[in-house]
């Protein structure tokens, strides 16, 4: 799976280099099919504009029947106006007019065909006996013009059908991701359960035993067992639906980076900074919230090695929105990288799962409805992580 999600730009790449080569093979081939027509219908106006000249300059015979029957008759297809030197209409062939037009406006339109005509092919000369000519006009079939603009139609309906199905699979996908997440989720809840139960039993035990009266150890248990119910509560509420509440975001940041400050090298400085008043709330899920500020934070202490600064800045965005921004003196992620950081499975750690960033997007954006990302990264100076919240 990890392997997947890193190579997955460059499976990307690999079915849009076949994609091309497979239009480009279909336009070329088109190409040469309408060139190859264009030519036949070249030579069969071109054998029009010859019958048309053995009728007027020979006897009149057999011949001229047979000439005027199976040539100039032959063309069902290709469009043809044939005029005089100055361009005067004498006749025309597979060119349609609308019912009840008028001769004006059927030599209207037969004007602007012949401007048409000029701009796809050259005139056939009809020369005459006496030095004067005929041009005969003519334009591409409607066969020749349907397969001339055929593979670009199939082209469009193929991005079409691949485009529905793009977004079908990522539907898919996501969906089953979702069910991976929830399952796991509602799954180690319950598994924490019983030992959790039997370690609130042992608790009271020994907070009511004369035996373990004054011992230190009573107190200390407790506060593992207060961070059990909260792991707990954290996978349960990633299994259902969250509660969002109207909470003081200030406070609850504090609260968050006070529980961890005590947790980690003592040689990490924290700072919190708000261009606020104390009293605004974010519509957050306190347990949740606290864990993407922990995997965040944790990340950043890896990425200083446990040693360097962590500021937490928080300012309004508009009127709806509560931005928090997270900056580390760390390593800095290279430009190439940034896109896959929230990836599950991408680790720079030799040990490590790589869901840290992975699990804090999914709580910001799906079940906050907010954003994060990463707003500003320099290799050697450090990181920021943005995180956008509903007010």
């Amino acid at each position: 799976m990890i392997l997947i999600y890193s190579q997955k730009n460059r499976i990307k790449l690999l079915v849009v280099v076949i994609a091309l080569i497979i239009g480009a093979a279909t336009i070329t081939y088109t190409n040469i099919l309408v060139s190859k027509l264009s030519e036949s219908e070249r030579e069969l106006v071109q054998l029009y504009a010859k019958g048309l000249r053995y009728m007027i300059n020979a006897p009149s015979d057999d011949n001229i029947v047979f000439i005027e029957q199976e040539i100039l008759s032959s063309n069902h297809t290709v469009p043809v106006i044939l005029t005089d030197e100055y361009e005067n209409i004498l006749d025309t062939k597979n060119i349609n007019f609308p019912e009840n037009i008028s001769e004006a406006r059927k030599n209207q339109l037969l004007q602007r065909q012949i401007l048409k005509m000029k701009e796809q092919h050259d005139p056939i000369v009809v020369p005459w006996a006496e030095g004067s000519v005929n041009y005969v006009f003519y334009k591409d079939s409607d066969l020749l013009s349907q397969l001339r603009y055929y593979p670009y139609v199939q082209l469009v309906v193929i991005a079409c059908f691949a485009l529905i199905a793009y977004f079908a699979f990522s539907y898919s996908r996501r969906a089953e991701q979702n069910r991976v997440w929830v399952g796991l989720a509602k799954e180690t809840a319950h598994q924490l359960g019983t030992p959790l139960s039997s370690l609130m039993a042992w608790y009271e035990y020994m907070k009511t035993s004369p035996k373990f009266e004054n011992e230190p150890i009573v107190a200390e248990l407790w506060k593992d067992i207060r961070r059990l119910e909260v792991i707990t509560e954290r996978f349960s509420n990633i299994g259902s639906v969250p509660l969002l509440r109207d909470e003081n975001i200030l406070q609850v940041t504090h609260n968050a980076i006070n529980y961890l400050q005590n947790r980690i090298s003592s040689k990490v400085a924290f700072s919190i900074e708000a261009d606020f008043p104390p009293e605004i709330t974010a519509k957050v899920n306190v347990p949740l919230f606290d864990w993407v500020i922990e995997n965040i934070c944790k990340n950043a202490v890896d990425a200083m090695e446990g040693r360097g600064s962590i500021t937490l800045q928080l300012s309004l965005l508009g009127k709806s929105y509560i931005a928090l921004d997270i900056t580390d003196t760390g390593k800095g992620i290279p430009k190439s990288k940034i896109d896959s950081v929230f990836l599950p499975g991408y680790t720079t750690k030799k040990r490590g799962w790589g869901l840290g960033l992975a699990l804090a997007k999914r709580i910001i954006d799906n079940y906050h409805e907010g954003k994060l990302t990463v707003k500003s990264s320099e290799i050697g100076k450090g990181t920021t992580f943005r995180i956008v919240l509903n007010r």
